[in-house]
């Protein structure tokens, strides 16, 4: 499981012109599953995302996690983050997950998330999705599990 995470003071996701998530401050959560993605990674993903800490303390210092601030996630399936570019001009999608298979984590990721915290906004697995975003710092990190 990949995702690549961004500090955010701002972001929204618009699917056929109708704003279907938006948070203010929080983080921007962009997810790709990879063949061999299963529950345990999806609980590990959680835990870190969390309590990862990119958000600033009182000294300016990434010490705060995304609870301690009281922000909000917008989940973003991604699966181009599992592209294979080592070879040639043109991406290969081997390293990403069969869509039914990745549409069944996705799911389940959410609805992990939302029983860890309510402060939760989705894009939609599959849709043509167009996300914007005012990246704070920028803070940006890409995880694995």
């Amino acid at each position: 499981m990949i995702c690549l995470i961004q500090r955010v003071t701002q972001a929204k996701v618009v699917i056929d012109q109708n704003t279907v998530g938006q948070i203010g401050l929080g983080m921007l959560v962009l997810t790709a599953f990879q063949p061999n993605d299963h529950s345990q990674n999806i609980h590990k993903m959680v835990n870190k995302l969390l309590h990862y800490r990119l958000f600033a303390d009182k000294d300016d210092k990434m010490n705060l996690n995304i609870q301690q601030v009281e922000g909000r996630f917008l989940l973003i399936p991604q699966f181009t983050l599992a592209a294979d570019t080592q070879k040639g001009l043109r991406p290969s999608f081997s390293g990403s997950a069969e869509p039914k298979i990745a549409t069944m984590l996705f799911d389940e990721f959410v609805d992990e998330m939302t029983s860890a915290s309510p402060l939760i906004e989705t894009g939609k697995f599959g849709a043509d999705m167009q996300v914007t975003l005012t990246n704070d710092g920028p803070v940006t990190f890409w995880l694995e599990t």
